[in-house]
């Protein structure tokens, strides 16, 4: 069963519905049909979103298979917790403004990190079956 996984993507889900919702809301407001409009604020918006789908389901499988092999639980929820976080204040610092911010730069270093420690732990797990 892979418990933990499920847990921090269903956490991961709402974070997505979350984004979802605020570009929905955006264009309601502001009338537009598909795209931005021509806003900056809903380039913003919709690149927070689409930012967070393109990292989340390769970490979620990578999760899943160190999960599946016996990964230690401490590591999982480490990297469970902190992606999160990332990828809550990304969006944040995202949205905030236009170019660097807290969120933004810490949300992406710390996605990385995440998928660099998550790869790191799985070809560790590989090559373990191999000696």
């Amino acid at each position: 069963m892979l418990i933990i996984t499920a847990l921090y993507a269903s956490l991961l889900a709402l974070i997505i519905l979350w984004l979802s919702y605020n570009v929905v809301n955006f264009r309601r407001k502001k009338q537009v049909d598909l795209g931005d409009g021509g806003h900056d604020d809903g380039i913003r918006h919709i690149r927070a979103q689409q930012n967070t789908i393109e990292y989340i389901p390769l970490i979620l499988i990578l999760m899943a298979v160190y999960e599946i092999n016996n990964g230690l639980p401490l590591i999982q929820h480490i990297t469970g917790i902190v992606l999160v976080i990332a990828r809550i204040i990304y969006p944040l610092g995202l949205v905030a403004k236009k170019g660097a911010s807290f969120g933004r730069f810490y949300g992406t270093l710390f996605t990385w990190l995440i998928l660099l420690t998550l790869i790191i732990v799985n070809l560790l797990k590989v090559i373990s079956t191999w000696l």
